[in-house]
C-alpha cells in the first residue's frame, strides 16, 4: 500500500517507514545530546559547589589561625615590635592619603559635572531668549 502526498503523487511504504525511521533516530540522537549536556552542567555545578565550600573553609582556617596569632603574640625583641609598628602605622598613613585622593577626585568630578550641566543650561537659555527676542520681533 502506498501513502499519498500532498502533491498527490505516492510514496511506497518501505520508503515512508524510512523516513520516519530516520526522523525517530534523529529525534533520539538530539535528545540523547540534550540529556548529557545537562548531566555534564549538574556535575560542574556540584563540583563547583564544592570547590566553593572547600574555599570557605580554609578562609575560615586562616582567619581563625590569624586570630590564634593575635591573640597569642610571638614574643619578639623590641626592635622588631618598633619596626612592625612603623610599618603598621606608615600602611595606615598610605590607606589615608589613598581615601583622601578618592575623596578628592570625586568631588572635583561632581564639581566639573555640575560647572558642564550649568554652562550647557547656561546656553540654552540664551538660545530660548534669543529665539523669544525673535518672535516677539516679528509682532
Amino acid at each position: 500500500m502506498d501513502i499519498p502526498t500532498i502533491s498527490g503523487e505516492m510514496i511506497p511504504d518501505q520508503i515512508f517507514l524510512l523516513i520516519v525511521l530516520i526522523i525517530i533516530a534523529l529525534v533520539v540522537i538530539v535528545v540523547v545530546a540534550q540529556w548529557r549536556k545537562v548531566a555534564q552542567a549538574k556535575t560542574s555545578v556540584a563540583m563547583l559547589e564544592k570547590e566553593i565550600q572547600l574555599k570557605k573553609m580554609s578562609m575560615v582556617e586562616k582567619d581563625i589561625e590569624s586570630k590564634r596569632l593575635m591573640d597569642n603574640p610571638i614574643p619578639m625583641p623590641q626592635d622588631q615590635q618598633d619596626s612592625l609598628k612603623a610599618i603598621r602605622q606608615s600602611t595606615t598613613d598610605v590607606r589615608n592619603e589613598i581615601g583622601y585622593l578618592h575623596s578628592e577626585i570625586n568631588e572635583r568630578l561632581a564639581r566639573l559635572e555640575a560647572q558642564t550641566e550649568q554652562k550647557k543650561l547656561e546656553k540654552m537659555l540664551k538660545e530660548i531668549e534669543a529665539k523669544e527676542k525673535k518672535l516677539n520681533g516679528k509682532k
